[in-house]
């Protein structure tokens, strides 16, 4: 993976102290909210080169693609920088589930409720 991330786009982010930006995953057809991990500069890029969801992998410290290995893929189609420069939104088709528990999203279990 040698990418390098457009210098104008890089100037616009606010990593963490880890140099990451949180990557929320969308569904373009259902607008579900699919996922949330983590890209530094080298996964974003890869993913506006190839439209494949590049994450970064805190715990295992090394990038993977959405769907590699399991089959459930990205296809992104659109990516916006939100207004901090710390969160991205990737517009994608999934295909399969998103969530590493096998379900279509990874917000689909609780909902929590505010107390009033």
């Amino acid at each position: 993976m040698d990418e390098i991330l457009d210098p104008a786009i890089a100037a616009r982010l606010t990593r963490n102290e880890a140099g990451l930006v949180a990557a929320v995953a969308q569904e373009r057809a259902t607008g579900d909210v699919l996922m949330m991990a983590w890209m530094d500069d080298r996964a974003l890029a890869r993913t506006l080169a190839t439209r494949r969801a590049t994450y970064y992998s805190r715990s295992r410290q090394q990038y993977w693609v959405k769907g590699e290995t399991s089959g459930h893929t990205q296809y992104v189609h659109e990516v916006r920088l939100d207004c901090d420069g710390d969160t991205v939104l990737l517009i994608v088709d999934q295909v399969g589930a998103a969530c590493h528990t096998g379900t279509h999203t990874c917000f689909d279990t609780d909902v929590l409720q505010a107390r009033e």
